[in-house]
């Protein structure tokens, strides 16, 4: 019988601190409780990615005490321009510089900081696949990849500053013996031609374990 997603592998990622930021904080970073099946997501496409599969995030386990942290930083207020790179392109100069003392901002940001999570995912292939790609090619793939410790960049947990660990979880690896709502959570991103959609869903965690839906479940909102 032939299979339409691999097997289920369970990934350990830990760091010193995180910020998965809620979409809702217009100005200061405020994470989420805990990490966001996106942002599971992310560090399992930074160990392999590729254009034939796509990964599903299933479960999500809690492992050390929620504890937050309270950091006050500098960031800049813009971004650089889309229109002003395109128009730089074709003239063959422009200027594309952001100049830091002008755009500095100073911003507070609620993260968390001695986190630890054991993902529990899978891929399946797209309509991308090759002839020749499979799902026990890109399960072997998966697994070198992960005891060799490589990654195509490195993974982080919610922002780029804060880096994140990762291996094969062991088997005593014991959830967090606590159980609380943790209102409506960032699923996924649906990326369609036009717009993308950000999807959410009302997260749980029961005994420190977080179910996530699909992304077409019917409890799933954009």
């Amino acid at each position: 019988m032939t299979r339409s997603q691999s097997e289920t592998f369970r990934v350990k990622m830990t760091g010193d601190y995180a910020c998965f930021t809620r979409p809702e904080m217009k100005v200061e970073r405020v994470s989420y409780d805990v990490m966001t099946p996106s942002a599971a997501r992310g560090v399992l496409e930074a160990v392999l990615w590729k254009p034939a599969i796509q990964w599903q995030i299933h479960q999500i386990d809690v492992l050390k005490p929620i504890r937050w942290t309270s950091v006050r930083r500098n960031e800049v207020s813009a971004i650089a321009s889309t229109s002003s790179a395109k128009s730089a392109m074709k003239k063959g100069s422009g200027n594309l510089g952001i100049h830091i003392e002008d755009t500095r901002q100073q911003r507070a940001g609620l993260f968390l900081k001695d986190v630890a999570y054991t993902v529990h995912a899978s891929f399946r292939m797209t309509d991308k696949a090759g002839e020749g790609d499979t799902l026990v090619k890109f399960e072997q793939m998966f697994r070198r990849r992960m005891e060799k410790g490589q990654c195509f960049h490195r993974p982080y947990l919610g922002c780029r500053e804060f880096p994140a660990e990762f291996s094969f979880a062991d088997n005593d690896e014991i959830p967090i013996e606590e159980s609380r709502s943790l209102g409506w959570m960032l699923l996924d991103i649906a990326f369609g031609e036009k717009e993308n959609r950000p999807m959410f869903f009302p997260a749980e965690m029961v005994d420190g374990i977080i179910q996530v839906p699909e992304i077409h479940a019917e409890e799933v909102r954009s």
